[in-house]
């Protein structure tokens, strides 16, 4: 059986079986990381992405002259001017951006460090052992490795692989969880629940809500972690590390090493998402857009691939899984709507919005769009 994949351009696009060699990858287990420790120098057709290829030196190139926001949260609790302050600008990035960042979030830099090495750590570990937890049962495992979640189902494979548990509301045993970063997985995890708290508190305050109505109803309730390596790319003007997506839960809380590479279309621009030691990405996703009914919004953004690497970063995302039994439904908030603003979306489960998202991949649309009134 051939083990070695088809580089771009090495055979006539009529020989090619992209089928096939997404089934030689997958059953590998060794993930990109296992391809660049092999010596390839050059990246196997199944990465290409024409799209990345066509956009080269085009105008929707990396546009130097924004930033996304900044929010320092320190004082908040104490300060009630300084949280007035505070919310306006949470409410300003969230309609206008979807992203910011936050720094004085509560969490140790110590901890932050601690998780980007346990990611870095698992990711790098002998790959017999990261193969024991390779898997693609998204319904029924917590804890599983895998390389591109939708690999069958997107339209490219994307320069990466993943380490991811699901921790609430019915975290893994403790043993399920890769001994190389386990302590650091539920350490990070419990603090990144505390701060996802305040974040809703700040998010339901801006939209004039009681501080604890997004809590309330669930928004919080869940929480999937995954811990991304971005391995250096030889060719990384022909790949993604992550295609143009948005993010399906509430919001997600991202930590991010000191590697750039991650962007967020705004303004029809990419804007680079420049690192800062001991800050946070927050990004709002599909859900709370949803219940928003478009008044914050859930912005594409991607990860380019790197000539130096590895990227690594840890994405925590406020959902519950495809496992989950809970039969809440979700729709626009009424006490956002009126004749003016009449609701978009129709009622929805958490359950559904995630599959109807994995059946369909990273394919550059919107899972939004499908539940439109």
């Amino acid at each position: 059986m051939k083990t070695v994949l088809t580089c771009a351009g090495s055979i006539k696009e009529s020989d090619y079986d992209r089928k096939y060699e997404l089934k030689v990858f997958d059953e590998s287990k060794a993930g990109v990381k296992g391809l660049l420790d092999s010596g390839l120098t050059k990246i196997p057709k199944i990465f290409v992405d024409e799209h990345r290829k066509l956009e080269k030196n085009s105008a929707l190139a990396g546009a130097e002259s924004f930033e996304i926001p900044i929010i320092d949260l320190k004082g908040i609790a104490e300060d009630e001017s300084l949280r007035r302050e505070v919310i306006g600008k949470v409410r300003d990035a969230s309609e206008n951006w979807g992203f910011f960042q936050v720094v004085n979030h509560g969490i140790p830099v110590s901890t932050l460090d601690g998780m980007i090495d346990g990611i870095r750590r698992f990711h790098e570990q002998d790959a017999e052992v990261k193969k024991e937890i390779y898997s693609r049962d998204y319904s029924s495992r917590k804890v599983l490795y895998y390389s591109n979640f939708d690999l069958y189902q997107g339209p490219v494979t994307n320069w990466r692989d993943t380490v991811c548990s699901v921790m609430a509301p019915s975290p893994p045993d403790p043993q399920e969880l890769p001994v190389v970063c386990r302590d650091i997985i539920i350490e990070y995890s419990n603090k990144v629940m505390e701060l996802g708290q305040v974040l809703l508190q700040l998010l339901s305050e801006s939209l004039g809500l009681d501080p604890n109505y997004l809590r309330d109803i669930g928004c919080a309730k869940g929480l999937c972690v995954s811990g991304s390596y971005y391995p250096a790319c030889p060719e990384p003007d022909l790949t993604l590390g992550i295609s143009s997506h948005t993010d399906i839960g509430f919001f997600t809380v991202l930590l991010q090493d000191q590697v750039a590479g991650l962007q967020v279309l705004y303004q029809n621009q990419w804007i680079d998402v420049t690192p800062i030691h001991g800050a946070l990405v927050v990004n709002l996703a599909d859900l709370i857009q949803l219940i928003t009914n478009n008044r914050f919004i859930s912005v594409h953004h991607r990860v380019l691939a790197k000539a130096v690497g590895p990227r690594i970063s840890m994405a925590c995302f406020f959902r519950t899984q495809l496992s989950t039994e809970s039969t809440t439904v979700y729709g626009p908030i009424k006490e956002l709507l009126s004749d003016e603003n009449p609701p978009i979306y129709r009622e929805v489960t958490v359950k559904d919005f995630v599959s109807y998202h994995y059946s369909n991949g990273l394919n550059g649309v919107s899972p939004l769009e499908h539940f439109k009134l």
